[in-house]
């Protein structure tokens, strides 16, 4: 992530500068790019933005209140899984707790979907980071609340959608120890001694995912930087599945 450098606009940027941003607006929001149906439905906000008629912010807005957007991640998901998505894709990172999520629920229960996405984009947290110019990205470690709230973050941006369901956000399935993956969501202490034979089985006892390798380093980073009681505090929060290591 050190490696990353954000893409900005500006009204001094090339056409083929601002088609790159397109390209990474549609990674980032819709996790894949358009088809060719969708696109038609987007042309002229795109023509906009790739004209410099609006910059990033305005051409986000046009494709969160889309039915392009909608169809993808509103009307496939419940109410809390689709806050969770609209975090990730606007803001680039995890709720930090239940307040946030209650506090946006409202506002799309009450005001609608338009309101919501409008209001994520008009936040004082989305102007600090991302302003009208630079695509949404996931953030870097230093900007997070805690480590814990930097790893929920960072399991949510490096998951395809609906890879753990499309109805319990990460942040509860940890509070009640649940594993989602799959899809399908069941008690860690229910699957633990099957999913641990199943391991054993299929690959060497060495053997270890380059996700599950790249999140123990970033989680030892982060421990050896705090002292001694907080390390133990982020431990003792963490759900048991998050415990186990690889």
């Amino acid at each position: 992530m050190d490696s990353f450098t954000p893409i900005t606009v500006s009204r001094t940027s090339t056409r083929d500068e601002r088609q790159a941003a397109l390209y990474q607006i549609y990674q980032q929001i819709l996790e894949r790019q358009p088809y060719a149906y969708e696109r038609r439905s987007l042309a002229k906000a795109e023509k906009d933005f790739l004209s410099d008629k609006i910059g990033v912010r305005r051409f986000l807005k046009e494709l969160g209140h889309s039915e392009v957007y909608l169809n993808s991640f509103y009307h496939t998901s419940t109410n809390l899984k689709f806050i969770e998505s609209c975090f990730k894709h606007f803001l680039g990172r995890a709720p930090f707790n239940s307040e946030e999520v209650h506090d946006y629920c409202n506002v799309l229960l009450t005001e609608g979907v338009h309101h919501l996405i409008t209001a994520i984009l008009d936040s004082e947290e989305y102007r600090k980071f991302f302003g009208c110019f630079t695509v949404p990205h996931a953030r870097h470690p230093r900007y997070y609340e805690s480590p814990k709230a930097y790893l929920e973050s960072d399991l949510l941006n490096h998951e395809y959608y609906a890879q753990r369901g499309r109805a319990i956000p990460t942040l509860y399935w940890h509070q009640l120890g649940l594993n989602c993956d799959g899809g399908v969501c069941i008690y860690i202490e229910d699957e633990e001694l099957s999913v641990t034979q199943s391991l054993a089985s299929s690959a060497p006892a060495t053997a270890t995912s380059p996700d599950a390798s790249r999140l123990q380093d970033e989680l030892l980073e982060i421990l050896n930087a705090l002292g001694a009681d907080e390390a133990k505090a982020l431990v003792s929060s963490l759900a048991s599945g998050q415990k186990r290591p690889g």
